[in-house]
């Protein structure tokens, strides 16, 4: 039996772990799980390292590992408070060329990297199902969505110089799961949801085992691209406080925009007038070719990731 060599970036977050404890339990690939912070929990089989993505030790790392596929998954998805733009942008974009670098020169055969459906951007002239064709245009004012579209552009650049790395993009809508808390769960715990006038606000959503299953399949399969990762359908904001059994406090797009501009401004909240953008311009995707072409058919809908979250929430004691 053929024993295939995996590298995973990350591996102490959210996603990472659950990626880690699935490669765990395989017997035919050791897996190496790299992230800046040691492991709350080791696994029995996995190699663990700590460094830093943007550090040149990542060059002896993968030489010293040789990984036939790398998962990066390092990213900074919700900043902390002391955070800044130049900070996430050197983890973010800085890091992956560090890290795509080091593949190149040590001969590593694929990648597969967790972008992001934001890297679409949030535009007014969005189609209402994106598709892989339709351009990424992740808009400036937001770190997150800004810098996914760095990585496409620079993973784009690798794919002319360097065709013998192959190449798995996986752009993932809102990811779900019994634990997971982000930006977009924070909406969710309000005592009021906010919409905009004039949007449905729609959202995708993937849940966390549906993205480690496409990730597990990228090791395995021998199909390459860039993929939508997302339940069938989507829920507008409206019927998601419905299921919360809260309701929606709609704002006109201009005022939400001067409350949060004054708020920011006396430090009230981290949150300024471009999420109203976010909150209006919801990038929906599409599925089709994640099930099409690369072989990958989510387990649940968007409708039914959010009904397994809210029943976790009501363990919790939350709803």
């Amino acid at each position: 039996m053929t024993t295939r060599r995996v590298l995973v970036t990350g591996s102490s977050g959210y996603l990472g772990s659950q990626v880690v404890a699935a490669l765990a339990a395989r017997d035919d690939v050791s897996t190496v799980a790299l992230d800046v912070r040691e492991a709350a929990k080791r696994l029995p089989g996995i190699g663990y390292e700590t460094a830093d993505i943007r550090a040149t030790e990542i060059d002896n790392l993968v030489a010293r590992h040789v990984p036939e596929v790398v998962v990066h998954l390092a990213s900074i998805v919700t900043p902390g408070k002391d955070s800044s733009r130049e900070f996430e942008y050197s983890v973010d974009v800085g890091g992956t060329r560090n890290l795509l670098e080091a593949c190149v020169r040590h001969g590593v055969r694929r990648v597969i990297v967790a972008s992001s459906g934001a890297a679409y951007g949030y535009y007014a002239d969005n189609p209402a199902w994106l598709t892989e064709a339709d351009p990424v245009r992740g808009n400036q004012s937001f770190a997150y969505a800004w810098h996914k579209r760095l990585v496409e552009e620079m993973l784009a650049d690798y794919r002319r110089r360097y065709p013998a790395l192959e190449q798995i993009i996986f752009r993932i809508g809102t990811i779900l799961g019994a634990t997971v808390k982000n930006q977009i769960t924070d909406l969710f715990d309000k005592p009021r949801l906010i919409a905009i006038r004039g949007a449905d606000s729609p959202f995708v959503f993937i849940h966390d085992r549906d993205v480690v299953g496409a990730i597990v399949h990228g090791i395995d399969s021998p199909v390459t691209g860039v993929y939508n990762v997302a339940g069938d359908g989507a829920l507008t904001i409206f019927e998601i406080a419905a299921k919360l059994g809260k309701r929606c406090v709609v704002f006109p797009p201009a005022l939400l925009a001067f409350a949060l501009r004054l708020l920011k401004s006396l430090g009230l909240t981290q949150y300024g007038p471009e999420q109203v953008d976010f909150l209006r311009y919801r990038p929906v995707l599409d599925n089709a070719r994640l099930k099409r072409e690369f072989g990958y058919v989510p387990r649940l809908s968007s409708a039914q990731v959010f009904d397994l979250y809210l029943e976790a929430r009501r363990h919790r004691g939350m709803a």
